[in-house]
């Protein structure tokens, strides 16, 4: 009974040191930038990884450096409202907490988003034919109706009045 007892204590430390490990965080703040890549993957456990290009700027060499931050999301809606962002190119702001230790079934890395921001308008929308040579302005952007103009009869003016129309010479 004694044994059983020093496994239980045993088994409950353990399961707290773990819940202490992944469930605390050991640090949390935000990252701005713009999703460069978002997707659903795992062979067992599905979850949600994404990569956020920061930009940045190099001291030593004077240029502009792609950063990238990589993220694991837990939570369906704030995938959704990342997916959004990508199909718009908005900029966002990602809200995250940095765990300790990571297991398989809730990440690929220690960084799990806990809020979404989004900065700014967006630049196109998804399946916007704009960014293409010869493109038309508005194209592929959805076509509002305008309510009809209300049309006046002109009032006669006097012949004294009248101005002469000019004459169409191009045929």
């Amino acid at each position: 009974m004694r044994g059983l007892l020093y496994f239980l204590l045993f088994l409950l430390v353990i399961f707290g040191v773990l819940y202490a490990l992944t469930g605390w965080s050991y640090s949390d703040g935000e990252r701005a930038g713009t999703i460069s890549k978002f997707s659903r993957r795992g062979f067992v456990f599905k979850t949600y990884e994404g990569v956020l290009n920061v930009g940045g700027f190099s001291g030593e060499t004077g240029s502009l450096t792609p950063q990238y931050f990589d993220f694991s999301v837990k939570e369906d809606n704030i995938a959704t409202q990342i997916t959004n962002a990508v199909k718009t190119g908005q900029r966002v702001t990602l809200h995250y907490e940095e765990k300790i230790l990571r297991l398989p079934w809730n990440g690929d890395t220690k960084y799990y988003i806990t809020s979404v921001e989004i900065i700014g308008p967006g630049t196109r929308s998804y399946g916007d034919g704009s960014a293409y040579p010869g493109a038309q302005p508005g194209q592929g952007q959805p076509q509002t109706q305008q309510p009809p103009v209300q049309q006046t009869q002109p009032q006669q003016m006097a012949p004294a009045q009248a101005q002469p129309m000019p004459v169409d010479s191009t045929l």
